[in-house]
């Protein structure tokens, strides 16, 4: 039987969430949907005197909280992401009792949480304001010919909460001029030349940035010109 990694020891008490049928080693109870990892080997809930706790998903920041410090057991449950190679949280395994208690304590105050992530959003939504005309304001300084539309266009997309992209990144929120200039090239090699339809047509990604790269240059030079910005 292969082994399960090892979950990591700093998440506490830890359930796992196995890819594949296990059976618990001492019952032979199985296959489980659930199961602790004892010397390397599962062991089912119950064996593990884990059996009369209940399952709560992630997702609810304050119930997870709450039924945590209700609940005087508790364990992590994760799973492994083989692509990533890291054991994900997936929820909580909660006595049920407490369970019952933080949902109580979360129907109590439910409306002022709400308000309180209403002006939480409003906050972050004027914060990403001001980001990205700042943002903005960097890629005119250094493409001074780039259309204002096109930079404010190039400057929301980069800075996105969420996504991953430049402009949220470190160097983007400091807004250095290679993380300038990076998001500025990429809004080019995708709207200003051939590349996404020759990744369409099966062309390997350097192969296609190596055939638009010219096209691409042309472009950031005639926003780096002098003068007034192009149409």
């Amino acid at each position: 039987m292969a082994r399960l990694p090892a979950p990591p020891s700093r998440l506490g008490l830890v359930v796992v969430q196995p890819l594949r049928g296990k059976r618990c080693a001492r019952c032979r109870r199985g296959p489980l949907s659930l199961l602790v990892l004892e010397e390397g080997v599962p062991r089912c809930l119950v064996c593990a005197d884990l059996g009369h706790l209940v399952f709560l998903p992630r997702g609810d920041t304050a119930l997870t909280r709450r039924s945590r410090e209700e609940s005087v057991l508790s364990a992590v449950v994760v799973r492994f992401n083989r692509r990533k190679s890291r054991y994900e949280r997936q929820g909580l395994l909660v006595e049920e009792a407490a369970l019952a208690r933080a949902e109580a304590r979360c129907l109590a105050d439910a409306e002022a949480r709400r308000r309180r992530r209403a002006r939480d959003a409003r906050r972050r939504a004027a914060q990403d304001v001001r980001f990205a005309q700042v943002f903005t304001a960097e890629i005119l300084r250094s493409f001074p010919r780039c259309p204002p539309d096109r930079a404010a266009d190039i400057a929301a997309h980069a800075s996105l909460r969420g996504s991953g992209r430049v402009g949220r990144s470190a160097a983007g929120r400091a807004l250095s001029e290679s993380a300038v200039a990076w998001a500025v090239r990429a809004s080019v090699r995708h709207l200003d030349t051939p590349y996404d339809r020759l990744l369409m047509d099966g062309v390997v990604r350097p192969e296609a940035r190596r055939r638009t790269a010219a096209e691409v240059e042309s472009v950031l030079a005639s926003w780096r010109g002098p003068g007034p910005p192009a149409d």
